[in-house]
């Protein structure tokens, strides 16, 4: 490891191109990416919450693989039960997220770190900000629930580039 959390034998960025799948073979993910922008508060949206395999990247940021800092979200449940990222907390250190995109590679992230953030001290320049590499940030709702404004948290997962395929 490098200072700043990154690998020393991180791989290279890879040009620009839109994600189809990811999968998260550690939480048993593997679902088709939409892309999703801000929602009517300023916040990253979400794809639409019927489908529960479904992930959405932000296209406010960089896609997977490039340099800077890429996301990626989805919802930890619906009305029918556990969604695409019901397990994200559950990830550990090592684990991998693969993202596969259009240009037929597949970016290969490894997470160093989880971390539950309250909404409304929510860090967005650490989560969103670029170190100068090729990250990748998946996010879902979590923490404290309650029926009238649903989830107080959420749920992130801080990853690195470290194969491309």
């Amino acid at each position: 490891r490098v200072p700043g959390g990154s690998f020393a034998g991180a791989a290279q960025p890879l040009p620009y191109a839109l994600p189809d799948r990811v999968r998260i073979p550690g939480i048993q993910v593997d679902a088709p990416v939409i892309p999703v922008g801000l929602d009517v508060d300023g916040w990253v949206g979400a794809p639409p919450p019927e489908d529960p395999n479904l992930a959405g990247w932000f296209t406010g940021s960089v896609s997977p693989g490039e340099k800077g800092t890429a996301v990626v979200v989805g919802h930890v449940d619906n009305n029918q039960g556990p969604a695409v990222f019901y397990g994200l907390g559950g990830l550990q250190k090592g684990n991998r997220v693969e993202v596969v995109r259009q240009d037929g590679k597949t970016a290969v992230f490894e997470v160093y770190g989880i971390e539950v953030f309250q909404k409304n001290d929510f860090p967005g320049d650490r989560v969103y900000a670029s170190k100068g590499t090729a990250e990748l940030r998946v996010i879902t709702c979590g923490g404290g629930f309650s029926k009238q404004n649903g989830y107080d948290g959420n749920v992130v997962a801080f990853a690195s580039l470290v194969e491309v395929r």
